[in-house]
């Protein structure tokens, strides 16, 4: 049942991406007069649909994908027709090109205004040092010398950092040697952190964390943290008689706990109140470990924004996460990041279902994310996606003649054949997190 509903949210997630995409498509190939012949949800054999005027809107097949189709487009094509794809001016094509990724940045910022303008998560307090709040052992910021109450002050070219900068810069450098300088007891230290690259989620890790307030972002059903009484948002304040400066170190105090029972001091509607509770060990994910059934965030104050800051704040953040993508695509070609970490429509289909379960500001928020990504990825230089069609018609504009029809079609082809085999690594991703560690090796 919970496969059926995780396929169902996946469905319309990319249902929405697909169509705002394809219309950005649509409209600007109506806008200078092509002939579209079709504009389909899916791909393969034509399911249902209706024609409308000289298009054929349809439902096909496959439904994890969409086009539309314009007369005069593919190599081979005739060019008899004047409203053709080919018989445009090359500007004219470049336009209807990037139509379909800039209707998703335009998704993503509109939706992710929306959401500011409903419910923004603002810091507790912005504007404090990148203070340590916990150092993993072993971890490459424990050898590195970093300790907890260290203020970082330099990481790179970057003075006076953020945690937000800070962690963009680990997650995508992996293997890559930071100078970073801290400030103890008002001495500046000075020494150099390399991230390593995390097996299981495929990005950089440091194994440090900031030091911040922490509240519980979820309990689960008939877990120790729900039986005892803890809530949501309840702000944890000690474990143990440990004070609490990062969820990372509550995380390694339950884990380190060996089911013994645990004392957590928090405090809710301003009130201090204190549970004693005995962590179960479950196997999650494969990685056994003893745990409580709570998931902890930094707290963060919530608040509105007007439209103007709404739609300020979302077009930074989207830049930002732009900015994260192309880091992580780089790290992917140095090897810094391992695609591991990328997800496949059973990924995806995942957290769309996770998701949609929380609420649907989680949804929405997904969608943003994933409708940036959509964006980014077809803007890339390759044969078959938006981006390829853009570089090949830069190219013919500064040969002033177009390709020869062998070159576009071979061009065509091995665009197919490279998108076909990334399709399949990532299912073969997603199927690898699923099961069991050295489930898909093979046996002798």
């Amino acid at each position: 049942m919970l496969i059926l509903e995780n396929l169902w949210w996946l469905l319309v997630l990319i249902g929405v991406m697909i169509m705002i995409h394809e219309l950005g498509h649509y409209w600007a190939a109506r806008f200078f007069d092509v002939h579209v012949e079709t504009f389909s949800f899916g791909f393969g054999p034509r399911l249902f649909g209706f024609r409308k005027g000289e298009t054929d809107f349809r439902f096909s097949a496959i439904l994890f994908g969409g086009y539309v189709k314009m007369a005069g487009e593919q190599p081979g094509d005739s060019t008899d027709d004047p409203r053709g794809f080919l018989a445009k001016p090359r500007w004219q094509r470049l336009i209807i090109a990037l139509a379909g990724p800039t209707m998703n940045v335009v998704l993503a910022i509109a939706l992710v205004t929306g959401l500011f303008m409903i419910r923004y998560p603002k810091p507790a307090d912005p504007n404090a040092p990148a203070l340590v709040g916990n150092v993993l052992p072993d971890s490459p910021a424990a050898k590195a010398g970093i300790r907890e109450g260290d203020v970082i002050v330099q990481l790179d070219d970057l003075q006076r950092p953020n945690w937000e900068a800070i962690v963009t810069r680990e997650v995508s450098g992996a293997n890559r040697t930071f100078q970073v300088a801290v400030e103890r007891r008002g001495k500046r230290i000075e020494t150099t952190v390399t991230p390593v690259l995390d097996e299981k989620t495929g990005i950089g890790f440091a194994g440090w964390a900031d030091q911040s307030e922490v509240q519980i972002a979820n309990v689960s059903p008939g877990m120790p943290a729900e039986q005892v009484g803890l809530q949501r948002g309840d702000l944890m304040l000690a474990i143990n008689g440990i004070p609490i400066r990062s969820r990372f170190k509550l995380q390694e105090v339950i884990r380190a706990s060996g089911g013994k029972p645990v004392q957590i001091d928090f405090q809710r509607e301003g009130r201090r109140q204190s549970v004693q509770l005995h962590p179960v060990f479950s196997d999650l994910d494969g990685t056994g470990r003893w745990m409580i059934g709570a998931y902890f965030e930094d707290r963060v104050v919530f608040t509105r924004l007007p439209l103007h800051e709404a739609l300020a704040e979302s077009t930074r953040y989207n830049v930002k996460g732009a900015t994260l993508i192309y880091q992580f695509l780089r790290g992917l070609i140095e090897r810094r990041v391992s695609a591991k970490s990328v997800h496949g429509p059973i990924g995806i289909a995942q957290l769309s279902g996770e998701a949609a379960r929380e609420g649907p500001f989680a949804f929405v928020g997904l969608m943003a994310m994933v409708s940036l990504n959509l964006a980014v990825i077809n803007l890339l230089p390759i044969p078959i996606m938006d981006g390829g069609v853009v570089l090949m018609l830069l190219i013919e504009m500064l040969m002033r003649r177009d390709m020869s029809l062998p070159v576009k079609e071979m061009v065509f082809k091995l665009g197919f054949v490279f998108l076909m085999m990334v399709m399949a690594f990532v299912i073969y991703n997603d199927i690898a997190r699923i099961l069991p560690p050295g489930a898909l090796l093979p046996r002798w």
